[in-house]
């Protein structure tokens, strides 16, 4: 009879855990990603990331370009981020994500952004698969924007060559030591030269996402989507820099 009992115990247990077992959670992979809805009749604007890219340099002129798909009677734009491969990077504080492109399958891209990553001083400029990517998709772009020490990658992708630029304000001297034939300007929140806007970056991000946004829809849209961040944009209270809007690299 405790035989029996015993046996019939350790059956009905058995089955509990069966039971109780729950499906493992796996993280979504890669090929699982579902690329950004992209509208029709609208600028195509990409983001590279890599790891290290510094969080406010991204996501500020990110917040601002999306947010023109809410305002009407403007051509809006296509925000998204393209990387060397779709692999999860890792940015400087932490942030973990899941780029939407990678260098192989991105689409036509009319806005170029280069936001800062930690390593754009150094070993991120002898990436060539990604210098070569900036060279080309920004030679293509309608404009190439770039912030903090993004203008790093875009002096060595050769497209500060013939424009007056900037970048983050204590590296002002370390990018003319690297690139002593560019004329780079300091005490500048951002300078824009014919298709090239460079900002000094951080919190001055958003000035010169939202002087793009001027550039083409005009100071009331651009107003209205700054107060939809509760931000305010007074462009000749900025310390800026326009050279030549006209200028073709």
């Amino acid at each position: 009879m405790p035989k029996l009992f015993i046996t019939t115990l350790c059956f009905f247990i058995l089955i509990s855990c069966q039971q109780e077992q729950k499906p493992v959670l796996t993280t979504t992979s890669s090929t699982q990603h579902k690329a950004p809805t992209l509208l029709k009749d609208a600028y195509n604007v990409g983001f590279l990331v890599m790891d290290g890219t510094f969080n406010t340099e991204l996501t500020a002129p990110f917040d601002i370009f999306q947010h023109t798909r809410f305002r009407e009677s403007v051509k809006p734009m296509n925000t998204f981020t393209v990387a060397q491969s779709k692999n999860i990077i890792t940015t400087f504080e932490g942030l973990r994500l899941q780029p939407d492109y990678d260098f192989t399958n991105a689409p036509r891209i009319d806005i170029l952004v280069i936001p800062s990553a930690e390593h754009h001083l150094d070993s991120d400029l002898d990436n060539i698969e990604v210098i070569n990517w900036i060279k080309q998709t920004g030679s293509a772009a309608t404009y190439i924007t770039s912030h903090c020490d993004g203008a790093f990658m875009l002096a060595q992708a050769g497209l500060l060559d013939h424009v007056v630029s900037t970048t983050f304000p204590s590296d002002v001297h370390k990018m003319r030591e690297r690139f002593p034939n560019l004329d780079i300007r300091e005490n500048v929140w951002f300078v824009h030269d014919g298709k090239v806007i460079t900002s000094a970056g951080g919190a001055r991000s958003f000035e010169a996402a939202m002087y793009l946004c001027d550039v083409l829809y005009g100071p009331d849209v651009t107003n209205d989507l700054a107060g939809g961040l509760v931000l305010e944009y007074n462009l000749a209270d900025y310390p800026h820099l326009i050279i030549n809007q006209e200028k073709e690299n």
